[in-house]
């Protein structure tokens, strides 16, 4: 397993994007719209330690409360539903059975928490060949 990213939930896209590339330095890395979630994605990256922040616009979102915003933590796995049937076993929530985005290469899912934080899943892609 490795670490992939942290996504937080923002008010305003572009004002972050620029907050985390023109004042913190981050590098700006990619940018997309998900229509079937109904938001836009950014990633920035750390240019020294290479560790991510996924800046989440949800649009039809107009405030939220404190601590809502971060939005989940990402982790890369090999076998997703090997990991997923291990963390049924432990008794862990699966909110999100695997799916794929439109647009996307790999399956992903989402687990809770003991505090019920979203920790999303990324099934790694078999290397080409």
């Amino acid at each position: 397993m490795r670490f992939l990213h942290t996504s937080i939930t923002v008010r305003d896209l572009e004002a972050s994007l620029k907050f985390y590339t023109g004042l913190l330095g981050l590098e700006f890395e990619r940018r997309r719209k998900i229509p079937e979630n109904h938001a836009e994605i950014a990633f920035v990256k750390d240019p020294l330690s290479g560790a991510r922040i996924e800046l989440t616009h949800w649009e039809e979102k107009k405030g939220f409360d404190p601590g809502e915003q971060l939005d989940h933590l990402a982790f890369e796995v090999e076998e997703l539903d090997a990991f997923l049937a291990r963390a049924r076993a432990l008794g862990v929530k699966v909110a999100k059975e695997p799916f794929k985005l439109a647009g996307g290469s790999g399956r992903l899912a989402f687990v809770l928490d003991p505090d019920d934080v979203w920790i999303e899943l990324i099934e790694r892609s078999p290397p080409a060949g």
